[in-house]
């Protein structure tokens, strides 16, 4: 399963089109502040698919049942990208437990084509808490090549199973969700997504895209 939030047409593509905007980007305080916006409404609508049950709540006056979640939830960011849009989550989530990944791609010399064939990735962080019997969401801003998320759950997966895996990014391409869901077969992941893009170009950038996510959010970083 696979939701984007751009098929219908809501104030998300606002804020959609304002980080894509090149000549808006350079405004970072609002291109996070947009990418926690977007994180807001992808996890208003994971909501929805928790299991809810009622509870009664003492007004002044009354008494009143309402539903209310059920689901422990957990949320992992994958750094450093990710870092406003689970800011955004945190704020649908307010009580949810908190995780973070720091993945890297690594891309061999050669050919456009050999070097999109042969990208890797490095882990070399992970603090997450006990997934077993949780709902976990795993956050990071562009889908791209895939690889990163599907070893990223890989390893989450060590700390238990929990009873939801979900993915949240702004921006898919097709390459990466199709490559998530080959690598992910056995762990029955829902995927959640501003847009899906047309592509990936030949150095696994997304198309039209919007550029790196993370650089956009807090500068240009060191090699």
């Amino acid at each position: 399963m696979i939701f984007t939030l751009n098929n219908v047409n809501t104030v998300a593509n606002n804020y959609l089109a304002q980080l894509r905007d090149k000549s808006v980007q350079n405004d970072r305080s609002r291109f996070r502040n947009n990418v926690e916006r977007i994180g807001e409404l992808l996890a208003y609508e994971i909501s929805k698919t928790f299991t809810y049950a009622p509870r009664v709540v003492h007004t002044p006056l009354d008494t009143t049942e309402v539903s209310v979640v059920q689901d422990e939830v957990v949320l992992i960011g994958i750094l450093r990208a990710a870092v406003p849009m689970l800011n955004g989550f945190v704020r649908i989530f307010t009580e949810a437990e908190i995780g973070f990944i720091g993945a890297y791609r690594v891309e061999s010399s050669g050919s456009d084509e050999e070097t999109k064939e042969e990208i890797k990735v490095n882990l070399e962080y992970s603090a997450a808490p006990d997934l077993e019997g949780k709902t976990v969401i795993v956050i990071d801003p562009m889908l791209a090549t895939g690889k990163s998320m599907v070893e990223a759950i890989s390893t989450l997966a060590k700390n238990g199973s929990p009873v939801n895996w979900h993915i949240a990014s702004i921006i898919a391409s097709p390459e990466g969700v199709d490559y998530v869901q080959k690598g992910l077969n056995d762990h029955n992941v829902k995927m959640w997504t501003g847009a899906l893009d047309e592509r990936l170009d030949a150095n696994s950038y997304i198309v039209p895209g919007l550029g790196d996510a993370g650089d956009l959010s807090y500068g240009i970083k060191l090699p």
